[in-house]
């Protein structure tokens, strides 16, 4: 053999063992197509975003997102099992490959889209850390929590926020760190702390949890960053763009007025961005390994965005959370799409 027919053989070898390529980017896909099922990760239950309701079928926003994702590559948004993730597990759940997504309000941040192996596929929920007390405390602002004691779970980001935040306002506190969110929030309850922290839609599903809901207060105050998104692993180039097209197509479907109620209507539709968006026009379905008309069966089975948001967190849900910085970039809010074409 030729030193360069050796050279030649050394580069397709090393092109066979490098995550990223063909044969890699193919392995998701064709593993949830031969299984028939999406296997999501996603939170042990919060209002909102994950939870089982009384017959045992889990609901929220993150829970449609792992429908979204079955609708556009299995044609079926009910072939989802959903695994129950803890903070502490859920990073090495999808690292295992034991999720196929993991859709859990989890926070992108540097730390885990390099060092953990992880890619974010976008911001599904733009939150922030706060703060909730009891009413009778008459706490107006975190910052007049100084001496106070916090209750926090371990192994999130809220730990380094919260330091953060009483060092650079140069205030005392004192914490009370629980492995699990539900024993923080029942130690605040007891009366063991002052108050609990988490990201501000975490502190309006918990509130609806407790005895008297109107008894407690979260605080106006926003101290850090928190986009939440779904995430897969950083070895399958093709299942990322996947995922992150879903969470595309169902931001672009609430800008062109497309929802549950009118795709078929919208079928008809001569307006280039729509058909593009329902794969009546174009051959868009081809790049991401689907059918043509992968976003139109995201949208029959759960809707546009800005329905799933309404529903589970916005004003059809109990928590009512206003839409504010999740709303479309045309209505003042960050969500913004590139276009299908």
């Amino acid at each position: 053999m030729t030193h360069l027919a050796r050279a030649v053989v050394w580069c397709a070898a090393a092109l066979i063992a490098m995550p990223g390529v063909a044969s890699a980017q193919q392995r998701t896909l064709d593993s949830v197509k031969q299984r028939g099922q999406l296997v999501c990760g996603v939170n042990v239950g919060l209002a909102g975003f994950s939870a089982q309701d009384d017959k045992g079928v889990w609901t929220g926003l993150d829970a449609d997102y792992c429908r979204a994702i079955a609708a556009a590559v299995l044609g079926d948004g009910n072939k989802v099992r959903y695994v129950a993730t803890t903070t502490k597990e859920r990073f090495t759940a999808l690292q295992s490959r034991e999720l196929d997504v993991l859709a859990r309000n989890t926070t992108w941040t540097l730390q885990r889209d390099s060092a953990q192996g992880l890619s974010f596929i976008g911001v599904n929920y733009y939150d922030g850390q706060g703060f909730i007390v009891k009413k009778s405390a008459n706490v107006k602002s975190a910052k007049e929590l100084a001496g106070a004691t916090v209750c926090v779970q371990s192994g999130t980001t809220t730990e380094l926020n919260l330091a953060d935040f009483f060092r650079s306002n140069k205030l005392e506190y004192k914490t009370l760190v629980f492995e699990k969110s539900d024993e923080a929030l029942k130690a605040y309850q007891a009366d063991r702390c002052d108050s609990y922290t988490t990201d501000v839609s975490g502190l309006y599903s918990v509130r609806l949890q407790m005895a008297k809901p109107a008894d407690h207060v979260v605080l106006p105050d926003i101290i850090s960053k928190e986009p939440l998104g779904p995430a897969v692993r950083q070895d399958d180039g093709q299942w990322f763009t996947i995922v992150k097209w879903v969470h595309f197509a169902l931001l672009n479907a609430e800008e062109a007025g497309v929802t549950k109620a009118n795709v078929d209507q919208m079928l008809n539709s001569q307006v280039p961005d729509v058909r593009r968006l329902l794969g009546k026009e174009g051959d868009f379905g081809k790049g991401l390994g689907l059918d043509n008309d992968w976003a139109y069966r995201i949208i029959k089975h759960v809707g546009n965005y800005g329905e799933i948001f309404d529903r589970h967190v916005g004003p059809d849900s109990r928590l009512n959370i206003p839409r504010g910085r999740n709303a479309l970039y045309t209505q003042g809010g960050l969500h913004y799409a590139p276009p299908i074409r």
